[in-house]
């Protein structure tokens, strides 16, 4: 907390880690001791329906401090980094300090480095690049994009797809729409980021702790009450756990087999995160934990 006593109070804040790792608690500390309205870079916690198995805070938490979209997106709704930014934008001049914290490495690239125009790409094209090999992807992404092979993991089929399907859309490379990227809403040079660094022995547990914990609070009565959704779920069908509680409200796995499942996607996604985190050298405070 050091390093905020010296910040100037209307300073916006980020803080990105890991699922479990802490975030939202620091977010209400910082909020509580020196002010400020805490808004949302979690990708999933954007969603109505998933207060529980997305670990949204709790309402007492938005009660005591301002709160700012989370849950705001239909279930069935598509949201995309665009339109976050698009709704975070009137956030970061009108009202407190924003304290902007979550696991969405995307979400914070675009806010910090800006985010390129790019057309929406059409179903037809996303649903040929579908029954597309990763191989043969790449075999065009080389020959048309070679740019975009030297910046993305080139092993990462949802990478390579995405890159693929702007090219498809388009008829331009996806790295000629990147150098067409705005300024960014908030460079690094003009916010405290603050990242959280957790082991992996010590996040996995807190993963199990806090899965088992979301299904005392009613994380599976929560997925009972969306399962009559569940076939026409948007980007709320991401949420990580929620096919496997939906699996085994469908009779397809037990009860016990769908948590362990759970919690292997949640370590997953942890570890994913962990990777993003590692890249953020420069202009990232490290916060280890615990501490």
């Amino acid at each position: 907390m050091k390093l905020l006593e010296s910040t100037a109070p209307e300073r916006p804040i980020l803080i990105a880690g890991a699922t479990a790792s802490g975030k939202s608690a620091l977010a209400m500390e910082i909020a509580t001791r020196f002010g400020g309205r805490i808004i949302n870079a979690d990708a999933l916690q954007v969603y109505e329906g998933w207060r529980i198995l997305t670990a949204r805070p709790a309402a007492q938490d938005e009660a005591r401090v301002a709160h700012c979209l989370y849950g705001h997106v239909d279930f069935e709704a598509t949201y995309s980094v665009g339109a976050w930014l698009r709704d975070l934008a009137p956030l970061l001049h009108n009202g407190p300090r924003p304290i902007i914290v979550g696991g969405t490495g995307l979400y914070f690239r675009a806010l910090t480095e800006g985010l390129a125009e790019i057309p929406a790409v059409p179903a037809d094209t996303r649903a040929e690049a579908d029954h597309i090999s990763h191989a043969a992807l790449l075999r065009d992404l080389e020959v048309h994009d070679p740019v975009i092979c030297t910046r993305i993991d080139t092993q990462n089929r949802a990478r390579v797809q995405r890159a693929w399907e702007v090219w498809r859309a388009t008829g331009r490379p996806l790295s000629d729409w990147q150098a067409e990227t705005p300024a960014p809403l908030l460079p690094l040079d003009q916010v405290v980021a603050i990242k959280l660094i957790a082991a992996p022995e010590w996040l996995n547990s807190r993963i199990t702790e806090r899965f088992h914990m979301m299904m005392a609070q009613g994380a599976l009565e929560e997925a009972r009450a969306a399962l009559p959704r569940w076939p026409n779920a948007g980007g709320a069908a991401k949420a990580i756990g929620a096919p496997e509680l939906m699996a085994h409200l469908r009779g397809e796995m037990s009860l016990d087999a769908a948590i362990e499942a759970a919690i292997t996607a949640s370590r997953q996604y942890a570890k994913r995160q962990r990777t993003w985190l590692r890249a953020q050298r420069h202009g990232w405070t490290e916060l280890h934990i615990p501490v």
